[in-house]
């Protein structure tokens, strides 16, 4: 079998693909989208593998075990010039006994519904399963066209292997190798030529100006329930089951002039060398996530309270350069003393962020969140002007004085904010080796305060005068 493979993907941040710009190094406001590709098939088939593949990157989990993939996942792919969406569904098994099976088939349902063409992606080696025959019975009765996948068509006989599929209905097989990258190019061209031919595919989409949200925490503290209240529909599977979520989960909500980018993730687990593979892929993806959002929301679950591992989360979101807010759940159900979770919070956590109490059940708090989103957004992206950044630093000389080391007393010199998201300030100082981390502290804070910036990192550069 011969086919072209797809070259690797460009770096994106969220949907916007960096070399988007023109020429003012400006990401227009809307790109336009060919359309949506939903990928359906019976579990273990591939899937999630094909769709890395078709991407160029490792976007969705993959794992030899059934099952991985459970909730919709958002994969935006482009091809000479045209750019689609594919979403990555879980395994149809409509012999499966368990509400978990059941779940995943209606999301894989309303991906199809949702969606403007299907892939159905089945295995070549494994030969016509039952599962597909009733996959094939529900395509052939919904109105998108469907491409017919035969994955893992590897060798001299995957294109042999590929014909028995001709039963289905759905018509000629395209063996492709989702592993090898063999029939890939090929694939990716029909997707194009097909979604072209549809009348109402192509849109608009605006991808600027979107706030990316990472929803983090620990396994079971209410991510994807919180997630779900919020786009007002059950994007992603809910279950008491902790490690339900397993991937970064995306989409698109609009609140009257502004967009956001809301991102489910899987729970943050403290004891890593516990993890299982499938784990230490998820938390990846998780941390991932938060690096290429603007606010992390740290869950914590209104029944347990604040523990420890909580701070680790935190932690994460801080480093991982995004702002953060603390968000409660189940505040229905909850006593925590919120004057205590305040102080606790303002010792333990540097970017001292704000808590907001919010009930996925009810709805409380939820558009209060979102108010807290957009404040934080325009703090963590504002500038501070350079005479405020000096008169913030005469302040902080006035009210401490710089520490003496060795008889030399440390200088500032000039400040200045040189970066947002997340805001960056440069000092110049007489010897960096005069700076004691108290101090360094210290300023943090007080540019912190005058700027407005609970809850976002601030990082403090000292530089020696030249």
């Amino acid at each position: 079998m011969t086919g072209r493979e797809p070259p690797r993907s460009r770096k994106q941040r969220g949907h916007e693909f960096d070399d988007e710009a023109n020429e003012e190094g400006e990401v227009p406001s809307e790109l336009p989208l060919i359309g949506v590709v939903a990928v359906v098939g019976y579990p273990n088939v591939g899937k999630s593998t094909l769709c890395n593949r078709l991407a160029g990157r490792r976007d969705a989990v993959v794992h030899s075990e059934p099952g991985v993939t459970r909730d919709r996942k958002d994969v935006d792919v482009e091809w000479n010039g045209k750019r689609f969406r594919l979403v990555d569904t879980g395994g149809i098994d409509f012999g499966g006994q368990t509400l978990m099976a059941e779940e995943v088939a209606d999301q894989a349902r309303t991906a199809l519904a949702e969606a403007d063409m299907a892939l159905f992606v089945v295995d070549a080696k494994a030969g016509v399963m039952p599962g597909d025959l009733e996959v094939a019975e529900i395509l052939r009765r919904q109105r998108n066209p469907v491409i017919l996948v035969a994955n893992k068509a590897e060798g001299g006989q995957g294109d042999t292997n590929a014909l028995q599929f001709h039963q289905l209905g759905l018509g000629d097989p395209v063996p492709v190798s989702a592993i090898h990258g063999s029939g890939s190019g090929d694939l990716l061209d029909l997707i194009v030529e097909g979604l072209a031919e549809l009348p109402d595919a192509a849109r608009m989409e605006r991808v600027a100006d979107e706030i990316g949200v990472a929803v983090l925490g620990r396994p079971n503290v209410g991510k994807s329930s919180l997630f779900n209240a919020l786009i007002g529909q059950p994007r992603v599977i809910v279950s008491d089951i902790p490690g339900t979520t397993r991937d970064a989960i995306d989409t698109r909500l609009v609140r009257g002039e502004t967009a956001f980018r809301l991102v489910d993730t899987a729970g943050m687990r403290r004891k890593r060398h516990l993890r299982q593979d499938i784990e230490y892929w998820s938390e990846k993806r998780a941390l991932t996530a938060a690096e290429h959002a603007d606010i992390a929301l740290v869950l914590i679950d209104g029944e347990e309270g604040f523990v420890d591992h909580d701070l680790d989360v935190a932690d994460a979101a801080r480093k991982a350069g995004c702002a953060t807010l603390v968000v409660v759940s189940k505040w229905d159900a909850t006593e925590i003393d919120l004057d205590d979770l305040h102080l606790r919070i303002e010792r333990k956590l540097r970017q001292r962020p704000q808590i907001v109490t919010t009930s996925a059940i009810t709805g409380r708090g939820l558009d209060r969140l979102l108010d807290r989103i957009e404040e934080l957004y325009a703090a963590y992206t504002s500038r501070m002007p350079t005479p405020a950044v000096n008169r913030v630093l005469q302040d902080a000389v006035a009210a401490r004085q710089p520490p003496l080391v060795h008889g030399r007393r440390l200088k500032l010199i000039y400040g200045a904010q040189v970066q947002t998201r997340p805001p960056r300030f440069r000092i110049t100082v007489n010897d960096r080796k005069l700076i004691t981390r108290d101090y360094a502290y210290f300023l943090e804070n007080r540019l912190r305060e005058a700027a407005d910036l609970e809850g976002c990192p601030v990082v403090v550069d000292m530089v020696a005068r030249s």
